[in-house]
């Protein structure tokens, strides 16, 4: 009977510590995603925004799920841009973009990646620079993530491109 009480007082903290570490994991890999358009009438040598909600397939991290507060000093890690349609659009046409994060609402905006020299000839694909001076706890606690795209074009477009954002995070169980 002692070895049985002694095996379970063991396992107990392991069991329950490990769900803030199994969602920590999830978190980290499972990026956010998010489809902007770029209007064909966007004026060129002018900063111009566009917005758009970004998704994960960990939707339970969140505010009214059970498991949002079970991580912590949640960052941005990684951030890419690829054309989805036309899938040859070459991101070159861009001469720089800014992404934030912000709540549903826009409220508490924090810039997470840019790109101020992109090359003319880039290509459909492009690596962003990450910003993880902020951390993104409560922003990606909430039911919804709003991205805003700041961009500048350097060519006028004969298309509307539809951009893939991906944004990788990493997040840590929350010792609390």
């Amino acid at each position: 009977m002692r070895k049985k009480v002694l095996f379970i007082s063991i396992l107990l903290p392991l069991f329950f510590g490990s769900c803030a570490m199994m969602q920590s994991i999830i978190k980290s890999t499972f990026p956010y995603t998010a489809t902007v358009l770029i209007p064909q009438s966007s004026a060129v040598g002018a900063e111009q925004s566009v917005i758009a909600e970004a998704t994960s397939f960990d939707q339970d991290f969140k505010k009214d799920g059970n498991n949002g507060e079970k991580v912590s000093e949640v960052r941005i890690v990684s951030a890419k841009l690829q054309s989805k349609d036309p899938t040859d659009f070459n991101i070159g046409n861009l001469a720089m973009v800014k992404i934030y994060m912000s709540n549903a609402d826009g409220k508490d905006e924090v810039l997470v990646a840019s790109r101020t020299d992109i090359t003319p000839g880039v290509g459909n694909s492009i690596v962003l620079d990450i910003d993880n001076s902020s951390f993104l706890d409560q922003r990606v606690r909430e039911p919804q993530i709003r991205i805003r795209v700041v961009y500048r074009l350097r060519n006028r477009i004969d298309v509307s491109p539809s951009l893939h954002l991906i944004l990788g995070l990493s997040a840590y169980p929350n010792p609390d």
